[in-house]
C-alpha cells in the first residue's frame, strides 16, 4: 500500500452521520452573545487617570463627552488627537482594536466634573460638547434576566417531555394525552402470525372463538338472515390454559384490526383517566370496524360494585366499569366490534358485565384432558432434538393437572437439563427428572439427614407405596424417593385417575393412602412423627369437603354449605352449634377409620413393607417395577395402566417384527 492510499481518509463504512441536536442551538446563542459582547463593538475603551483626562482637556483634544449613566464619562477625541493615540498604542493594540477609540473615565461626584469642564471651556476657551445618555449592556442585561430563562427553558423542557417530546414515552411521559387509549393495535401493518394451528386442545373453545371469525369474515351471512353480531365473548379458566393464546389466535385468523391490551392499562394516579381511555379505545375501535378488542385480565376493573365501601369516597375503578357497561352496550348492530376478554376469576365479576347483550358468551377454558395434553406436547415438542425413547403419550400420562404453560415449561426444562449433562438429544429420562423438580423442587442431596431420620422417612414413604398398590381407587406409584426436593424430606409420585366425579369409595381410598405414612410409623416404630403435616392437611380438606360440601356423610345428610357465588358468610356460619359439633365429629370419625384402615394393611404386609424400605434405603429412588418385583402385578389395574399396557405390547410387538426382518 503507497503512502497516498494510507494518508487517504478511510470511507465510514456504516455512513455514520451525527445527529442533530436541540442543544447546539442554545451552545451557539451563548456564543454569539459572548462574541457580540467582547467583539462586536467597533470601538475600544480605555480607562484614563484624571491627570491624563486634564492634560487632554488643556490640549483641546477632546471632541465630545458622553456622561453615561450618571456614572462615567465616555470622551471622544478629535482626529489628530486619535491618531496620535493610536500611534502611542500601536505595540499594545489587539487585532480588534477600532480606528476610534473611546476613553472612559470614572469621574466620582458628576458635580465636581461638570464643575471641571465648565472652568476649563471658559479658561481654554474650549469647543467640547457635553451630553447626558442612558446605555445598557447587553450582556449584563442576559446575566440580569438568566434565572428567568433558566426557568423558562426548563418549563419547555418538561413540558415537552410531558407531551410526549420527539418519542418520549418513558415514565411520566403524555401526560397531555393521558386519557388516551394504551391499546397495542394489530392491524395489516403489524399482523399476528398466531393462527389455531398454533394452539393445540381446546377443540370446544376453539369451536366458539372460530365462529366469532366468521362473524367478523362475513357478518351479511347472519344479519341477512336478522340475526345480530354478538357484543362480546369471555374467556374464563385457570392460569396457564391458553386463554390469551386463544386470542391472538382470533387476531391471526379473523384479518381484522385487533386492540390488545390488559385491564391494569385502564387504571391510573388521575381521576377520571380509566373512564376517558375506555371511550377513546371503543371509538378508534368502531372507526376501524369490523375489529376486535381483547382486554386481558379484566377482573382488574370488572370486580362487583358496592363490596369496597370502606374506602369512602368516589371509586375510580367502579366509574371505569361503568364506562366499560355503557360502551358495550351502546354499539349498534351495524358496527361489527367484538369484544374479547380474558379472565381466572370470573366469580368476582360484576353481574352487569356478565348480563347477555354485553358478554354473550362465556367460553370455560379448562385444563387439558389425556388427548389434549398428547397434542401440546406435539407442538412444544416440533423444535426440540429428541431421542428416540421419548413417547408423546407417555409423557402426557406423566403430567395429569398439568396446564398448556406448565407443559411448556417441562419441555424447555428437559432441554436445559439435557445441555447440562452434555447430552446431543433429549431423552425420555430428561422429561421425567424435569417433572420431578417441577412438581417437588430441586433436589437437596447434600442437606444432611440422620440415619434414624433417613430410616422413618423410608418407612413413611414405603408405606405410601403399599397402601397405594393395595387399595382398588387409589392412585397408581410412579417413583418414590427419599432424596430431599424443595421442602420435603421424600416424596412419593402417583398417576391419578382423570375423572368428572368422584365416588366416595374413591376418597376414602385416598385418603388411606395418604394416611398410610404415619400408619407405617406406628406399625414399625410404634410412634409417629411431625414428617405428615401434609399428608394430614390433606386428608383433613378431603374429609372436611365430602361432610360440609359434597354431602358424603350418612349423620350430617345431603346438604352442603358451599356458596358457589363466592361471597361466602363472613362472620357466620350457615348451621347451628350442634350441626358444627357433628361435623367436627364426623370428620374425625372419617379420617380415624382410614388411619386404621391402612394400620391394618400395613400390618397384613409388613415384611413386604420392610423389603420395600430396605431398598428404598439403598437406592434411594425405586420405580413401579421395584414395586412389581415386592408385591407382583397390581390386582386393580386403572385405565392409564391399561393404557401403558397396551402401548408396551404395541412396542414389543414391532421389535419382534423388526428383528423378524432383519
Amino acid at each position: 500500500m503507497s503512502k497516498e492510499q494510507k494518508n487517504q481518509p478511510k470511507p465510514n463504512p456504516n455512513g455514520f452521520k451525527p445527529k442533530f441536536n436541540s442543544y447546539w442551538i442554545y451552545a451557539a446563542i451563548i456564543a454569539v452573545i459572548i462574541s457580540f459582547n467582547f467583539f462586536g463593538n467597533n470601538v475600544t475603551n480605555t480607562d484614563i487617570s484624571r491627570n491624563k483626562f486634564e492634560d487632554l482637556l488643556r490640549a483641546n483634544s477632546i471632541k465630545n463627552i458622553l456622561i453615561v449613566n450618571n456614572d462615567y464619562a465616555e470622551i471622544h477625541l478629535t482626529e489628530d488627537a486619535q491618531k496620535e493615540f493610536r500611534n502611542n498604542n500601536k505595540d499594545e493594540s489587539l487585532p480588534w482594536v477600532s480606528a476610534k477609540p473611546v476613553l472612559t473615565y470614572n469621574f466620582g461626584s458628576l458635580e465636581n466634573f461638570e464643575n471641571t469642564i465648565k472652568e476649563n471651556k471658559e479658561k481654554y476657551n474650549l469647543d467640547i460638547d457635553l451630553k447626558n445618555v442612558n446605555k445598557t449592556d447587553l450582556f449584563d442585561s442576559i446575566l440580569g434576566f438568566l434565572p428567568f430563562i433558566l426557568i423558562l427553558g426548563l418549563w419547555i423542557f418538561f413540558m415537552r417531555r410531558m407531551s410526549g417530546g420527539a418519542g418520549a414515552g418513558g415514565p411520566g411521559g403524555q401526560i397531555f394525552s393521558i386519557g388516551k387509549s394504551k391499546a397495542k393495535l394489530f392491524d395489516e401493518n403489524q399482523k399476528v402470525k398466531i393462527s389455531f394451528k398454533d394452539v393445540a386442545g381446546l377443540e370446544g373453545a376453539k369451536e366458539e372463538v372460530q365462529e366469532i371469525v366468521d362473524f367478523l369474515k362475513s357478518p351479511e351471512k347472519y344479519t341477512n338472515l336478522g340475526g345480530k353480531i354478538p357484543k362480546g365473548a369471555l374467556l374464563v379458566g385457570p392460569p396457564g390454559t391458553g386463554k390469551t393464546l386463544l386470542a391472538k389466535a382470533v387476531a391471526g385468523e379473523a384479518g381484522v384490526p385487533f386492540f390488545s391490551l390488559s385491564g391494569s392499562d385502564f387504571v391510573e394516579m388521575f381521576v377520571g383517566v380509566g373512564a376517558s381511555r375506555v371511550r377513546d379505545l371503543f371509538k378508534q375501535a368502531a372507526q376501524k370496524s369490523p375489529s376486535i378488542i381483547f382486554i386481558d385480565e379484566i377482573d382488574a376493573i370488572g370486580r362487583a360494585r358496592g363490596k369496597n365501601n370502606m374506602t369512602g369516597g368516589n371509586d375510580e375503578r367502579e366509574n371505569t366499569l361503568n364506562q366499560l357497561l355503557t360502551e358495550m352496550d351502546g354499539f349498534g348492530t351495524d358496527v361489527n366490534v367484538i369484544v374479547i376478554a380474558a379472565t381466572n376469576r370470573a366469580d368476582v365479576l360484576d353481574k352487569a358485565l356478565m348480563r347477555a347483550g354485553r358478554f354473550d358468551r362465556q367460553i370455560y377454558v379448562d385444563l387439558p384432558d389425556l388427548n389434549e395434553r398428547s397434542a401440546i406436547f406435539n407442538v412444544h415438542l416440533k423444535p426440540l432434538k429428541l431421542g428416540t425413547d421419548v413417547k408423546v403419550d407417555f409423557l402426557a400420562q406423566q403430567t395429569p393437572g398439568f396446564s398448556g404453560a406448565d407443559i411448556a415449561n417441562l419441555c424447555n426444562e428437559a432441554a436445559l437439563m439435557a445441555a447440562r449433562k452434555g447430552k446431543e438429544s433429549i431423552e425420555n429420562e430428561d422429561f421425567l427428572e424435569s417433572v420431578d423438580r417441577i412438581v417437588g423442587g430441586l433436589e437437596k442431596k447434600n442437606k444432611i439427614i440422620s440415619a434414624k431420620e433417613k430410616k422413618t422417612i423410608a418407612f413413611h414413604e414405603a408405606g405410601h407405596a403399599t397402601a397405594s398398590w393395595m387399595l382398588e381407587h387409589a392412585a397408581p406409584l410412579v417413583k418414590v424417593t427419599i432424596v430431599p426436593r424443595g421442602q420435603s424430606l421424600g416424596a412419593a409420585w402417583y398417576l391419578p385417575e382423570e375423572r368428572m366425579i368422584v365416588q366416595t369409595e374413591q376418597m376414602l381410598d385416598e385418603m388411606c393412602a395418604t394416611l398410610a405414612g404415619r400408619a407405617a410409623e406406628k406399625v414399625i416404630f410404634n410412634r409417629i412423627s411431625t414428617g405428615a403435616l401434609s399428608d394430614l392437611e390433606k386428608v383433613t380438606k378431603q374429609a372436611r369437603a365430602m361432610v360440609s360440601i359434597y354431602g358424603l356423610s350418612e349423620k350430617v345428610g345431603n346438604l352442603t354449605y358451599y356458596d358457589s357465588s363466592g361471597q361466602e358468610y363472613g362472620f357466620t356460619k350457615p348451621y347451628s352449634e350442634t350441626t358444627a359439633k357433628l361435623i367436627d365429629e364426623e370428620i374425625s370419625s372419617l379420617i380415624e377409620q382410614q388411619y386404621q384402615r391402612a394400620i391394618q394393611i400395613l400390618t397384613d404386609n409388613k415384611d413386604k413393607l420392610t423389603e420395600l424400605a430396605e431398598r428404598l434405603l439403598e437406592k434411594e429412588v425405586i420405580f413401579k417395577d421395584d414395586l412389581i418385583k415386592i408385591f407382583g402385578e397390581r390386582a386393580f389395574l386403572s385405565e392409564s395402566e391399561i393404557l401403558e399396557k397396551k402401548l408396551k405390547e404395541q412396542e414389543q410387538t414391532e421389535e419382534n417384527n423388526s428383528e423378524v426382518e432383519n
